[in-house]
């Protein structure tokens, strides 16, 4: 018997599905914030003095702390060297600071999937709104380009990255138990994700938070985010 889209024993027909293009290392330009190609040449030094002194927040990465700043550079020479990850310098706009790295990465455009991640902000770029407009701009950028599923995944332990991902507006998919061997330890691998569907919601949470009338005189935010964008989450992460 031949499928169509009434056949409830196959996935709903996707129609007009052109695979999206891979992303360019493009700048990408927000009001408080500037996603920049990253470049050892560019962003090498200030990155290394922005998170000298802050070990922990290498913690759950599977890189880092380094020794020095010759170790620093030789591994951001390696990884915008490679093929598979877009990695982006985040600069936050007011100070003219860059602060932080992001990435795209397991890109997959035959499925229309696409992941964040490499995520480290520096104390100098934590908990403003430049780090907030950073993730909006890559969402976005995902989503416009016609992906339709955008990923975030962390160490299960880390609760502050499932904490950001849940107030950002992903669903929580679960826990990957025994997903690698991360610097020796185990690490069992949270999911979430956003998919198309989600994006219009959460584009009008992200402009909405991100309005210079949502905070007051001393910079404090009137509605949370979380907030905004809790219509578009389906499920919600236990631990949070």
């Amino acid at each position: 018997m031949k499928a169509d889209s009434s056949d409830r024993r196959l996935g709903a027909v996707v129609r007009g599905w052109t695979p999206p293009p891979w992303p360019a290392a493009a700048m990408l330009q927000g009001q408080y914030v500037r996603l920049e190609p990253l470049s050892p040449d560019q962003h090498a030094r200030a990155l290394y003095d922005a998170y000298k002194g802050h070990e922990a927040l290498w913690d759950y990465m599977a890189y880092g702390p380094f020794a020095g700043f010759d170790s620093y550079r030789d591994w951001m020479e390696q990884a915008v060297a490679g093929a598979d990850t877009v990695f982006f310098a985040v600069r936050k706009l007011e100070t003219d600071q860059v602060g932080g790295v992001a990435s795209y990465l397991r890109i997959k455009p035959a499925a229309g999937v696409i992941e964040v991640g490499h995520i480290n902000y520096a104390p100098i770029l934590q908990q403003t709104r430049a780090a907030t407009e950073a993730m909006a701009l890559m969402m976005g950028w995902a989503f416009d380009a016609g992906y339709r599923r955008y990923e975030w995944k962390c160490d299960a332990l880390n609760i502050a990255s499932r904490r950001a991902a849940q107030r950002l507006g992903f669903s929580y998919e679960g826990v990957f138990r025994q997903a690698m061997v991360v610097k020796g330890r185990n690490r069992d691998t949270a999911w979430f994700a956003v998919i198309d569907c989600d994006w219009p919601i959460l584009r009008t949470a992200f402009r909405q938070w991100l309005e210079p009338s949502n905070f007051d005189d001393k910079g404090h935010q009137i509605i949370a985010l979380r907030d905004l964008t809790a219509p578009a989450r389906v499920s919600s992460d236990p631990l949070i």
